[in-house]
């Protein structure tokens, strides 16, 4: 960072940083007087701001004795505490007219306007390696939606979307270069990422897309179920037809008896009516994958099998469905039930220090009646 710069990071959680030095602490400070003046004032440093936009943005729609007063008290106090934090002794806010604007004396770096001028730069350049090297660069720039505290004002809202959509766009441009010069490797960072910053947005399919492509079959594997369970815990839906289109591509890539939930709830889908539903087991190795094949995993199954068996009741179904893996029919079974059988098994099958396991596996199997008869619950130890 260069010395006597303003930095100003509005992705996220509102930051402003003079010197090596925060200029706010904690959530309170973050939603204050003072950071809802420096908020719409840095900002719109270049375009300015009118008085009515700043009334709006600090004060909302409270009735105020005298709105102007209580501008200028917010004003002097932000002066008093940038004093405080060492900022040069200057008119901070420089009004022209009916708009006040930031003085330009003190240089500000803004990761919203800096976003925008890299993404600008990376439409105009000419070699392909500097247009991948800027949209990468935007893309690590937004570490969330712009002050996403304040996304109830209309103002805020009105950004959020803008950048949320810029930050698509860059993403969707540094996918296709990656691509193109099969960089797998930071194509999985950029998904993994933007999976971070922008979660439930399918950016899982990126770096599912970059262990495919790797022959990471195992990881690629993991990564699918994973998603599946947290798309369905988190919002009740299934991952996109294009995560699901590179797991159907990595399972022609390989040969093996490992299936993934989808497929068995096709099957599902296509049996007698009155199967009301189950659970996915699955025997893992010490660091939760999925263990393919060897006189271990024969062992584990049967060991699994009984486990099962032992778990559920009389009018459920068990069914072996792969190589360590088993289907678990459970009749009239809430969320929370499943959760009572996975610890059930989990008590029969896991022997002193064992360090496999079970994996469970959620989805939600819907019936030619349109009844939700499934539920399903994943764990693993």
């Amino acid at each position: 960072m260069k010395k006597d710069v303003l930095y100003v990071r509005m992705f996220g959680h509102f930051e402003m940083e003079w010197n090596e030095k925060k200029l706010l602490n904690g959530a309170k400070s973050r939603e204050s007087q003072f950071a809802l003046l420096m908020q719409m004032i840095l900002h719109h440093r270049k375009e300015g701001v009118s008085k009515d936009q700043l009334k709006l943005a600090i004060f909302e729609e409270r009735e105020l004795e005298n709105d102007n007063h209580a501008l200028r008290s917010v004003m002097y106090n932000a002066r008093r505490k940038l004093l405080q934090e060492g900022l040069p002794d200057l008119v901070y806010f420089v009004r022209k007219g009916d708009r006040y604007f930031w003085n330009e004396e003190i240089p500000v770096w803004e990761d919203a306007c800096e976003m925008e001028r890299l993404q600008e730069e990376a439409r105009k350049a000419v070699r392909a390696e500097q247009k991948l090297a800027a949209y990468v660069d935007a893309c690590h720039l937004y570490r969330g939606e712009f002050l996403e505290t304040q996304s109830g004002t209309i103002w805020v809202a009105k950004e959020s979307r803008r950048y949320h959509s810029m930050f698509c766009s860059c993403m969707e441009n540094a996918v296709e270069l990656l691509r193109a010069d099969k960089d797998f490797m930071q194509m999985e960072e950029l998904g993994i990422l933007a999976s971070k910053v922008d979660p439930l947005a399918d950016w899982e399919s990126v770096t599912m897309e970059a262990l495919v492509s790797s022959g990471r079959h195992m990881e690629a594997r993991k990564l699918y179920n994973d998603t599946q369970e947290m798309y369905f815990s988190e919002q009740g839906l299934r991952p996109s037809h294009r995560l699901y289109e590179l797991m159907q591509n990595l399972g022609a890539q390989i040969e093996h008896d490992y299936a993934v939930l989808d497929d068995i709830q096709k099957h599902l889908s296509m049996e007698d009516e009155d199967k009301n539903g189950g659970y996915l087991c699955t025997v893992t190795d010490y660091k939760g994958n999925p263990m393919k094949d060897g006189a271990k995993l024969d062992e584990l199954s049967q060991r699994l099998g009984d486990a099962i068996c032992h778990s559920v009741r009389r009018s459920d179904a068990i069914n072996r469905y792969g190589k360590g893996q088993y289907l678990v029919l459970l009749v009239n079974t809430t969320r929370e039930n499943c959760s009572v059988v996975q610890r059930r098994i989990n008590h029969n099958f896991i022997v002193g220090r064992q360090r496999t396991g079970v994996q469970y596996h959620v989805n939600s199997v819907i019936c030619t009646l349109d009844q939700e008869r499934v539920i399903m619950g994943k764990g693993e130890n």
